[in-house]
């Protein structure tokens, strides 16, 4: 890790803490060179996962996109930034433990669904409303009652 002061190459860990329920680990780092303090965070990454679309095309997974459609059915909801970035580490990990190279976005939907479902209702139904694209009221409707 080259420190970001003086770009020297050399540099030791001076704390280790494990963070986000164990799935994300701080390290404070001192530059050997120049003695600045800095922090890095770690955290596992998907490698090589592919998604398969509803059209059959295959991409790369990208965490950005879960995330941006998990906040988009947050939007004004009184849930803080620490249960935001919780929610997305404990759909990565669901994801993660499926053990699978491809996965579709049918089983990722279904995931943040559950997840935003125990955190917050009114996100889940802003979710599920773009994720299963309801063809009426009715089976909107439908969707409202399975949560009451």
């Amino acid at each position: 890790m080259n420190c970001p002061f003086c770009n020297h190459s050399e540099t030791k860990v001076v704390d280790s803490r494990e963070t986000g329920d164990g799935k994300i680990t701080r390290r404070r780092r001192q530059c050997e060179k120049c003695d600045a303090r800095f922090s890095t965070y770690e955290e596992v990454e998907l490698l090589r996962l592919n998604i398969i679309k509803k059209n059959g095309d295959k991409a790369d997974y990208d965490k950005n996109k879960i995330e941006t459609g998990v906040r988009r059915a947050l939007v004004k909801r009184p849930v803080t930034e620490e249960k935001i970035a919780k929610l997305i580490g404990d759909i990565e990990y669901a994801i993660r433990s499926l053990e699978k190279p491809e996965v579709t976005t049918k089983e990722i939907g279904k995931i943040v669904l559950q997840k935003l479902k125990d955190l917050d209702e009114v996100a889940y139904v802003r979710f599920a409303s773009v994720y299963k694209s309801f063809g009426s009221i009715e089976s909107f409707k439908k969707e409202l009652d399975m949560l009451g």
